[in-house]
């Protein structure tokens, strides 16, 4: 039956479309009541005289282009007359309001609610809510126990991958809870290790906001985005029961993000790695003031190329990363002899207790299972046994328990009866105790892997600037801990002698002081001495001292003069250009004695007669025509 003048016949030859705002699945799960009112709206349109069968449940569109009307509870309102574009434009600028006004208020209840710390959120594994509303860790003490393990494995290997590697290889699993709260214990993953260190609940910290939803300006998709602790909207320390301390999780914190591969943008140090090169990640450019990046290609170099990825320019300084790190080093060494530090009590307790953990995880862990079999086995045996299928499966579930439960007590007991690895003889515990005075030596020997040489050397080095000052010289400005600094000039090889700074010098030294008769190697051990070098080595050679007194023709013995020319006869120099050979074919058969020569007496040369038959039989020996030369 028709209740409105608006509804004419041409409108009831239409369809009737209803619309359904249900926006979202949780919506139509928890909002059943609207959606029943919203699908009642079908009896409203068969009482205003529409056909059942002309009645379909859709989305609004483009109502007044068509000459549709709208209809609700309150009324039908035409939206092609004015009237009714007004009426429908006030009830839709009414309803958003009240829609804004309404999710402010939930939102600033929500905020409000988090500032006090009393939000209800979703609580991490090994924390659990009370009926009181109070938190507490989980009963379960392996669950305690894994979780603290979890932590001082990072705090120890600093890596995150090798965390993962150290719980698979010692077979451990971690505790991770379902949807139903219930305790799962899983094969460890990155994932799931780190999920736990980033946490802050873990440090008794609420937390509200730690992350942020971005659009992407090309895409148009929206993702999310961690923020930094200091962008957090809420945190409230000691709300929650603690299983590290604030500290601990800030330390751990700024570690994963050091650990984060960050080259590009050249902010942070990096994990200490294995490579040569020992101060890696803690390097930057004296020019450009970024981060340099490592070069293996023809040896180690540091090698700063961040204007070049970003603004196309050249590189501001390629460097070989050997005499910088020998210098960093010895300044380390000194650094830390003035330090005197002993570390021989603490490290042996500290291994102790690592051991002591990692035994208390494996007893908890045969607990468990052992718990676990237990269980499985009461239920196999209240099984009704003509219940076959059951029966089965509750017998292969007691297996499994079993053979779960031999295999975590084997292991636990193979690592109580074995020997650490760690343990230190006493001669090696007196030389702990002299640790810092010998580390040079101690170094030298190989006791530490380059992991653990980058690790000791940031424990005093905060950074190293770099700048190369001439051809063959870099100023290193290494910044200790705590701000003080220490800068000079380290010496680098070049590819000529040209090319040293103090070339001039070194030159005008070595002439007069072969004028006046030294010796090459005197001249060299002096100039070492002064601080000089040769271009690629860090002392100065007889060799760089000889090639530079001949280039000024001073001759220490007659048979240096070059060329060499004895009237009558053909030096062996001479005799292979003219036979258009080598040398060093000469040389070899002079000692196969295929060519039977003695060199002069007086110019200590081996000198054959200038004759054309001299020529006539070396060719044929280089034949093979003759076997043998006798001169």
């Amino acid at each position: 039956m028709n209740i409105s003048d608006l509804i004419q016949p041409r409108h009831l030859s239409r369809l009737a479309v209803i619309y359904v705002r249900q926006s979202s699945p949780n919506q139509v799960l928890n909002h059943q009541e609207s959606q029943r009112l919203q699908y009642a709206l079908k009896e409203l349109a068969i009482q205003l005289g529409w056909h059942p069968d002309d009645i379909v449940v859709i989305v609004l569109d483009l109502c007044g282009r068509s000459d549709c009307l709208i209809a609700d509870r309150d009324g039908v309102c035409d939206a092609s007359s004015v009237n009714g574009r007004l009426l429908l434009g006030l009830k839709g600028q009414i309803s958003e309001v009240e829609l804004h006004f309404l999710r402010g208020r939930l939102t600033e209840g929500l905020l409000n609610k988090a500032k006090r710390g009393e939000l209800a959120l979703t609580l991490p594994t090994g924390l659990i809510r009370l009926e009181s509303g109070e938190v507490s860790k989980h009963p379960d003490r392996e669950v305690q126990s894994r979780l603290s393990l979890i932590f001082d494995s990072y705090l120890e290997r600093r890596s995150l991958a090798k965390v993962v590697d150290f719980f698979q290889k010692q077979k451990l699993k971690v505790p991770r809870r379902d949807q139903f709260g219930d305790i799962h214990w899983k094969r460890p993953s990155t994932a799931n290790i780190v999920s736990t260190l980033k946490n802050p609940a873990y440090a008794g910290a609420f937390a509200y906001g730690r992350s942020r939803t971005v659009m992407d300006e090309k895409t148009g998709k929206t993702r999310k985005i961690s923020l930094p602790i200091e962008e957090w909207k809420i945190c409230i320390r000691d709300k929650y029961p603690a299983y590290i301390s604030w500290e601990t999780f800030e330390k751990i914190y700024q570690m994963l993000r050091d650990n984060y591969s960050e080259y590009d943008r050249n902010k942070t140090r990096g994990v200490p790695r294995e490579g040569k090169a020992l101060l890696q990640g803690v390097v930057y450019c004296g020019q450009c003031g970024h981060k340099m990046t490592l070069q293996y290609t023809g040896g180690v170099r540091y090698i700063c190329n961040y204007l070049k990825q970003h603004q196309g320019d050249a590189l501001c300084q390629r460097l070989l990363a050997d005499p910088i790190d020998d210098q960093v080093v010895q300044w380390f060494f000194d650094a830390l002899s003035v330090s005197e530090i002993d570390l021989s009590a603490s490290v042996l307790q500290e291994v102790e207790r690592k051991r002591d953990v990692l035994l208390s995880a494996r007893r908890k862990e045969v607990e468990r299972l052992r718990y676990q079999a237990r269980l499985a086995e009461r239920q196999y045996q209240h099984t009704d046994p003509e219940n076959r299928l059951v029966a089965a499966e509750l017998e292969q579930r007691w297996e499994v328990a079993l053979r779960e439960l031999k295999e975590a007590e084997e292991r636990l007991e193979c690592e109580e009866q074995t020997t650490p690895q760690w343990a230190i003889p006493a001669d090696l515990l007196e030389m702990l105790k002299k640790f810092g005075p010998r580390l040079p030596e101690l170094w030298e020997q190989g006791l530490f892997d380059s992991a653990k040489k980058k690790t000791l050397l940031r424990s005093l080095i905060d950074k190293v600037v770099l700048q190369r000052v001439a051809a063959d010289k870099v100023r290193a400005r290494v910044v200790w801990r705590g701000g003080a600094t220490t800068t000079d000039d380290v010496s680098v090889p070049v590819g000529s002698f040209a090319e040293l700074s103090d070339a001039k010098e070194m030159e005008d030294a070595i002439v007069r002081m072969a004028r006046e008769g030294q010796k090459d190697e005197q001249i060299a051990q002096w100039l070492t001495a002064q601080g000089h070098h040769s271009p690629m080595r860090d002392v100065v050679l007889a060799s760089t001292v000889q090639k530079v007194r001949l280039q000024h023709r001073i001759l220490h013995q007659p048979s240096q003069s070059h060329p060499r020319h004895v009237r009558g006869y053909l030096t062996v120099p001479q005799l292979a250009a003219k036979l258009e050979i080598s040398q060093s074919w000469i040389h070899d058969r002079i000692r196969k004695d295929i060519i039977r020569v003695t060199k002069d007496a007086s110019t200590k040369c081996y000198l054959f007669p200038d004759k054309s038959n001299t020529l006539r039989q070396f060719r044929q020996l280089i034949a093979g025509k003759i076997s043998y030369l006798d001169y």
